[in-house]
Parts: C-alpha cells; structure tokens; sequence
C-alpha cells in the first residue's frame, strides 16, 4: 500500500508539502498540487480519514455511492439520491454523489483529496469491495443495505428476510397454494444484490416450510417485460392464484395492463401484492396491498448514523427495519377450483 512519502517522492515535493495539499491548511501552487493530484491517483494513495478529522478539517460534505448500471430504474435511484440529499441538507450538509460504475474508485478519490467528511453507500452487493475500503482509509461511513460481515459498521435496511416469509405468510394463510413472483432483471441475481438474495431467502424457505408452489421471472425493464413475465408465469403455474411484484413500478404496470386484458379480476381471480414497494401501491390503477419499503427511514438514518461517526458520537449498528403491510383490498381467499361434472 502506497504512502505519503511515496506519494511525496513520485510528486517532487515534501511530505509537508502533500499533507498541505491534502488537508487545505495552507495555500499550495496549482501546478504543484495537480502533480500532488496525480501522483495519488497513479499510486492509488488511500490517506487515513480520522487523522484528517483529528486535524479538525471539515468539508461539510458527505458523498454518496450510488453507481447506477443500465438495468437501473432512474426514477427509484432518485427517490433515494432526493432523501439523502434532504436529510444531509437538514444537517448542513452538502453531498457528493459518486455514480459511476466503479463503485471503489470513486470513494478512493474524494478521501484521497479531502472532498469529504464520510460517505454514505447503496446499492450493496452480498461481496460488496467498498466495505473494506471504507475500513482501511478509516472513513465514517453508513450503509443502506446489510452485507454479511459487518458488525464492526453501520448498515440500515429494510428486513428483506422477514419480508419475504411475510408476502408467503399473507398468502398462503388467505387459502393459496401456487404463488407467482415477478422480480428485479436477473442481471440483480448475476452480481448479487444483497436485497435480492435476502428476500429470495425468505421468501423461497417460507414457501417450503408451508408446501406453496412458485416460481419467478426476472423481466428485464422495458415497455412489454412485465406482460411477458405474467404470460411465462400462467405457463410455469397454470393454477396460479396469487402474485407477488418485487420488482420496479414500470414491470408492475405492464402486468396489470396484462391481467386487466385478459379479463382477470384483482382479487377475485388473481391476489396480488406488492413486496418491498418503493413506488405508492395506492396509486397504480389498480391499487395494491402492500409491503412498502421504509425509503426515507432508511436514507435519513444512514444519513445520521455517518454524521454521528464524524462527530465521534457512538458505535456503528446494524439496524433491520420491521415490515409494516397496508391492506388495499387485493388479496382473498382463492375461488374454489370449478371441475367438469
């Protein structure tokens, strides 16, 4: 791991001369900190975060790891980038977003360069590298998601585990037997998102303990995934009775539009709900009941729990939000099977 006399050697400067240029207490030559710059970035110096916090340099920003993929769904990325951005300004607080795809480098580089304070990091993967790149550079940091492992640091997430047993639990003691998911594109399996694999837990090991059928389709998001993903599924569970969404608002409206076209009644011939929703259940067409994900819980707890380890106030935590359920009428009791005289 490069250090600052490395960095002080590769740059033709004192190690003073880096530390200056890393924590902004005195006035440094442009040139002279472009080659300070540069030097960081080729050696991928990671300079420790608490000394620069015991030296009392402040920026007043938080960043924010938020890399959107192009399976992505803009407007729920949003939603999380706007609540955090509240709740930081609540703070005095301004925030860096860091979206790119290199979920690492971007973080190495505003602590390298003393842009900020703490970070706070979504979009978590089960193996997830900014974990422990956030414990070598010492930088306070808060998590919405939960990665195994992390005892030592603050994680915030919605109970996906317990969601999961909870969208069986309602169904199944409703009378059904033969349940449907349409989930997130499979390319969320492929890297494994963290929230993906705890619900598919719960979900998957409640069906078993209670003798339900399943299957699920991951749509890819567009204007017909959510249509297709019904079709296969009638043709996966022909006696089908229940459906749950944990996917993204526009693969939810596509198979509504479906399900209406093909005469189908919501809940007389067919329970739905919506799992996990980030997007308001009540005001699709058809509304839904629902198990609503705690979105401004979440990001404005994270937001506080980074700032607390800036200021030094307390221990990291890893907290599991309880799923609540809101009743909209969409879930009955299965119609009795009709059989041929």
């Amino acid at each position: 791991m490069a250090t600052i006399n490395d960095v002080a050697q590769a740059a033709g400067v004192s190690i003073s001369t880096v530390s200056y240029a890393l924590s902004g207490k005195r006035s440094i030559a442009a040139s002279t900190r472009q080659r300070i710059m540069r030097a960081i970035d080729e050696l991928e110096y990671e300079p420790n975060a608490g000394a620069r916090m015991l030296a009392g340099a402040r920026t007043n920003i938080l960043a924010l790891s938020a890399p959107l993929g192009p399976d992505g769904h803009l407007p729920t990325h949003m939603r999380f980038v706007t609540s955090v951005v509240e709740a930081a300004r609540a703070h005095d607080y301004d925030v860096l977003l860091l979206a790119t795809d290199d979920e690492v480098s971007g973080i190495r580089r505003a602590a390298s360069r003393s842009l900020i304070d703490g970070v706070v990091v979504m979009g978590v993967a089960t193996t997830d590298e900014r974990v422990p790149l956030v414990r070598r550079l010492g930088l306070p940091s808060a998590f919405i998601g939960i990665p195994p492992g992390v005892d030592d640091m603050s994680c915030i997430d919605l109970d996906f585990d317990r969601a999961g047993r909870e969208a069986v639990t309602m169904l199944a003691e409703a009378g059904h037997t033969s349940i449907g998911v349409i989930g997130h594109p499979h390319s969320y399996v492929d890297r494994d998102t963290n929230f993906i694999r705890r619900f598919t837990h719960g979900f998957d090991d409640e069906c078993r303990a209670r003798g339900v059928r399943t299957a699920t389709q991951w749509p890819e998001i567009g204007r017909t995934g959510g249509a297709q993903a019904y079709d296969l599924l009638r043709e996966q569970l022909p006696d089908m009775t229940a459906l749950v969404f944990h996917c993204n608002e526009p693969i939810v409206e596509g198979a509504l539009r479906r399900i209406s076209q093909l005469g189908l009644s919501i809940p007389g011939d067919l329970s739905v709900l919506a799992a996990c929703a980030s997007y308001a259940a009540d005001e699709l067409e058809t509304p839904l009941s629902a198990i609503p994900l705690p979105l401004d819980e979440m990001c404005h707890s994270a937001v506080e729990n980074a700032l607390a380890l800036v200021d030094s106030l307390g221990d990291p935590q890893v907290t599991l939000i309880a799923p609540t359920f809101l009743d909209r009428g969409s879930i009955a009791a299965p119609r009795p099977a009709v059989h041929p005289a």
